[in-house]
């Protein structure tokens, strides 16, 4: 199994720069192009969620993104040392995609999320924050 480390501070402007690292090595490992896309939205996603909740938007706190990619599984592992998160549910949206103004308010980016991958999982370890996200690749 390839595994690669990386780190940013939670600053909205480095969301798009870790993005484009963690894409590089999931292709330098044959990972499909669809798959990479939706990594890239999830991604965003989640590091967005851990600058907004976990650290009350404070841009100068620690993310650690651990990837880990074989021909069957592809799983990122975000950590940070922030505010833990409460209500992780994952609603099912009820909303008309042709209108925009009924798009709900917040859950949107955790429904994706859950939309784009195959398992989620968030807990604790040694005081930090796990959100884990796993991909089947078969």
């Amino acid at each position: 199994m390839a595994k690669k480390n990386f780190s940013l501070i939670s600053d909205y402007d480095q969301v798009a720069g870790i993005n484009i690292s963690i894409r590089h090595f999931l292709e330098d490992e044959n990972v499909e192009q669809h798959i990479c896309n939706g990594v890239e939205i999830c991604l965003t996603e989640a590091l967005n969620n851990v600058i907004k909740h976990s650290y009350k938007g404070e841009q100068s706190c620690k993310i650690d993104v651990n990837v880990a990619v074989d021909s069957k599984l592809m799983e990122i592992q975000i950590v940070d040392e922030g505010e833990s998160r409460k209500n992780l549910e994952i609603k099912e949206l009820d909303f008309d995609p042709n209108d925009i103004d009924s798009l709900p308010e917040s859950g949107m980016g955790l429904y994706i999320i859950k939309q784009l991958m195959d398992e989620l999982d968030y807990y604790k370890l040694n005081g930090k924050n796990c959100f884990v996200l796993r991909k089947y690749l078969l």
